[in-house]
């Protein structure tokens, strides 16, 4: 059960519970054990979610939770309020607690508990619902209530009185509220065990880096402390507490953190939180962080440009249990020259071959080409791998042929020392011998024949150490082509 907190003392507020009440179908009830003002008197439920009505402004309220028929089954409150500010048209959500001192309700230093699911959910909504001249954006954390005993968090509609009475904008936020019927209070992609929650920190009040995280990538975000809010915290070492909170608040062990930092980062590693990088959290996506974390342990981290590919060890879930991830996986090292040539054919199947093939690898040049070492889980998924690379170079080179040494080229073609020998000058004459035709240089006529040598392209490869005698016969080629005459 979702439960929907209005407030009469905010106009806008009471605008969105009938914007609600219009959308769908809604029963009436009567609660005669509070009073009206306080959640109690006539409210109302359709399937998953039950609205109630409070006289006080939702953010001295302490904790509707009780007011509702079965505070038990609630999974997390919606604030449903009004948002102003000089921000124009604006459609926005957020969770709410104080870094610093409570000057907007709540309790300083305290955090109510996030949902960061929900909220991750329902910022994907309103950008559906939003009409074209609304924006649609998240904030910081920064008001109360502090004290409710379900997760919560609010969605506003903004900025002005304009806004709070537009029909349109409250249908939208009416219609994302409503959206949220299955979704949880945290987030768990399929098979992931352990919420995908981070803690931000750093940024303006509405945080474009926190906004991509919840929008782009797996993962979601719990409580944001802004630059503004963490100055009004003060010293991060004398407020340990209070940043332990917004993760305990948060349900995550991950904080990603805007600007330079450092005193605040020191704290953070100090209570046994990790920060990790925007890349990081795309990188890593869904994968285990068992996973991940032996993998960088194995080869080099992410941010030196560790990569994922496509194949799976550990099985689905975020813990693998008992079992190591190094025993799921061999250590080989990327054949870097051939990746390279078969790179300069075709970009895109050369990173295919090695994304489809690998638990992990290593990256250069901007973590855009594979190189270094790789992780494979199969026997077989390094021949493949080669065979796959051979099979592009194949498209340049007559033939290629595979050895216990690596991959070897070969093809014939244009030899621009054999032209100039034969007074080709460098120009037009170089390129039409090139590209197949005869010329005539000083009454003479040349072929392209006559200026062509054989070109053999060796590429060496690390084969990985078999296991077996029968093994090493199968993993060593026996010089066979890749293909014969083009």
């Amino acid at each position: 059960m979702i439960g929907i907190v209005v407030s009469r003392a905010d106009e806008a507020s009471t605008h969105l519970g009938q914007q609600l009440r219009a959308v769908g179908e809604w029963t009436a009830h009567e609660d005669d054990r509070r009073a009206d003002g306080d959640g109690g008197g006539t409210y109302y439920t359709t399937d998953g979610f039950e609205l109630r009505e409070f006289d006080t402004i939702h953010i001295e309220l302490n904790d509707p939770t009780p007011a509702f028929s079965a505070p038990d089954d609630l999974d997390y409150l919606v604030f449903v309020s009004r948002h102003a500010g000089d921000t124009g048209r604006l459609l926005t959500a957020h969770v709410t607690g104080n870094f610093g001192p409570a000057e907007y309700g709540g309790a300083a230093g305290s955090f109510a508990r996030a949902a960061p699911g929900a909220h991750k959910a329902v910022v994907d909504a309103l950008g559906k619902h939003a009409p074209d001249d609304y924006e649609v954006g998240i904030e910081c954390t920064h008001h109360g209530p502090t004290a409710c005993s379900t997760p919560s968090m609010f969605v506003e509609l903004g900025s002005g009185e304009t806004q709070w009475r537009d029909a349109e904008a409250a249908r939208a936020i009416a219609e994302a509220v409503l959206d949220l019927g299955g979704v949880t209070a945290d987030h768990r992609p399929d098979g992931v065990a352990d919420p995908r929650h981070v803690v931000g920190f750093g940024g303006g009040h509405y945080t474009p880096r926190c906004e991509r995280i919840v929008t782009d990538t797996d993962w979601a975000v719990g409580h944001i402390g802004s630059d503004w809010q963490l100055d009004a915290m003060g010293d991060p070492a004398a407020n340990r507490d209070v940043i332990d909170a917004a993760f305990e608040a948060s349900a995550a062990e991950l904080a990603v953190i805007d600007g330079e930092k450092p005193d605040l980062e020191r704290v953070v590693d100090d209570l046994g939180y990790r920060v990790v990088s925007e890349t990081w959290l795309r990188t890593v996506g869904t994968r285990p962080l068992a996973v991940v974390d032996a993998a960088e342990a194995t080869l080099s981290t992410i941010t030196e440009g560790l990569r994922f590919g496509e194949v799976a060890v550990g099985g689905d879930a975020d813990r693998v249990g008992d079992t190591d991830p190094t025993e799921s996986w061999t250590v080989v090292k990327l054949p870097d020259d051939l990746i390279g040539a078969a790179n300069g054919i075709d970009a895109d199947a050369t990173l295919a071959a090695v994304v489809e093939t690998t638990v992990a690898y290593e990256t250069t040049e901007g973590a855009t080409l594979p190189a270094g070492r790789a992780l494979v889980a199969e026997a077989d998924a390094f021949d493949q791998l080669i065979d796959r690379l051979a099979e592009l170079l194949a498209t340049e080179y007559e033939s290629v042929e595979q050895t216990a040494e690596g991959v070897v080229c070969r093809d014939t073609g244009f030899d621009p020392g054999k032209a100039e020998t034969l007074g080709v000058p460098e120009g037009p004459k170089f390129g039409r011998l090139a590209a197949g035709e005869t010329v005539t240089v000083n009454g003479r006529e040349i072929t392209p024949e006559s200026v062509e040598s054989d070109r053999v392209e060796r590429f060496s490869v690390a084969w990985p150490e078999p296991e077996t005698a029968d093994a090493a016969a199968e993993t060593v080629s026996d010089g066979r082509l890749t293909n014969g005459e083009r």
